[in-house]
């Protein structure tokens, strides 16, 4: 694969990995501040453990960088602003279900820190030595009745993979899921996350004081877990990230959508609402009170999280920081508008170029189903 041609320069056979890992490193070392001399250096040695291994091993420094850069590439979110400020874990030595287990445990309360959210992410072993069931590590169970689903519809599919292994939930509308975690080729094994590591928010309004007879609840971090991180084409497929919450993600998609917790109905009748015809905008007006009571309960329980309209301000300095940088910035503009009056922010009126750039975040394939 790799040789000397007559002027000393390098002779590659097409090689995807390889091509990968050599524009990762220029970009990476370049960001960091590091002189040619350096990166020659560290491109002849992946150049060689490609050719002895197949694969190369990237050092503490560029899964770091390369992580935040995973982090700043990624279109749909647009919290990207504080990709500087990731914290990473390098979990890459963990050998065993029970270890992957405490790692996890680890993260969670690193992350969470009593409320003042810390964004961060733990990388495991990669191409698929380690993988997490879960969509996220926090995450209520999910269980479809005759009168109705109980809990988060969702999580249905994964709550019933997570009974077929002998987990067994208590079934009312909040049950915190289990870990599940693969080693490659064995079973999973689930792992009940304690309970004093997860810290829940309940639900309240500033006005309406029946509204915590609704008994709502949300857990104060969303630790994303079932994506893979690529960084110069290696695969790490078990990456669990956070931030913080954006307000509508609970209280315009979680508690509102019909095809999740369906709050909206049961609000606005509270409200004494006419709900008799669209037209009255009924749903709008209990969309706005929920989304009212979640960052309330938030901030009165000292959790970190942002309305939608800050997160625009916040995502318009992001564009500008990376503009005067010479930096492209990619979005996907479907996920990149709030699900609340989308309008009013500056993203509902911009183009974007939804290229993906990598290092990055890539969904993948559910293993229970």
């Amino acid at each position: 694969m790799v040789g000397e041609n007559k002027k000393g320069g390098r002779v590659l056979e097409k090689q995807p990995l390889w091509n990968e890992a050599e524009a990762f490193i220029r970009t990476c070392y370049q960001e960091l501040g590091k002189n040619g001399i350096d990166t020659e250096r560290r491109l002849t040695e992946i150049e060689r453990e490609i050719a002895l291994t197949g694969t190369y091993t990237h050092t503490y420094e560029e899964l770091e960088h390369g992580a935040k850069m995973a982090w700043r590439n990624s279109n749909r979110c647009i919290g990207r602003l504080f990709w500087q400020t990731l914290h990473v874990f390098d979990a890459r030595n963990v050998e065993t279900e029970e270890e992957v287990a405490e790692q996890l445990f680890r993260h969670i309360t690193f992350a969470t820190n009593g409320g003042k959210i810390r964004p961060t992410i733990t990388v495991f072993k990669p191409d698929g030595e380690v993988r997490i069931w879960n969509h996220q590590l926090i995450r209520y169970a999910g269980y479809a009745t005759e009168l109705g689903v109980i809990g988060d519809s969702s999580s249905i599919s994964f709550t019933k993979a997570c009974e077929q292994m002998g987990w067994k939930g208590e079934r009312t509308n909040f049950d915190l899921l289990p870990l599940v975690v693969q080693q490659k080729g064995k079973q999973p094994k689930w792992f009940d996350i304690p309970r004093e590591l997860v810290l829940e928010v309940p639900i309240e309004h500033p006005e309406f004081v029946w509204f915590q007879d609704l008994q709502l609840k949300w857990y104060a971090v969303p630790i994303i877990s079932d994506m893979c991180l690529e960084i110069g084409g290696i695969r790490y497929m078990a990456a669990p990230f956070n931030g913080w919450y954006m307000e509508t993600e609970i209280g315009a998609r979680n508690l509102a959508d019909d095809y999740r917790y369906n709050m909206l109905p049961k609000i606005a009748s509270c409200m004494g609402l006419d709900m008799s015809t669209n037209a009255t905008l009924w749903k709008d007006k209990a969309l706005i009170e929920l989304n009212v009571a979640v960052l309330h309960s938030y901030k009165k329980a000292g959790v970190s999280i942002v309305d939608h309209h800050t997160a625009a301000q916040q995502f318009k300095r992001f564009e500008q920081k990376e503009q005067e940088v010479g930096r492209h910035v990619t979005g996907d503009w479907t996920w990149l508008i709030p699900p609340v009056s989308p309008a009013t922010t500056h993203i509902f009126h911009k183009d974007y170029d939804n290229t993906t750039v990598t290092p990055n975040f890539f969904y993948q394939k559910r293993p229970y189903e």
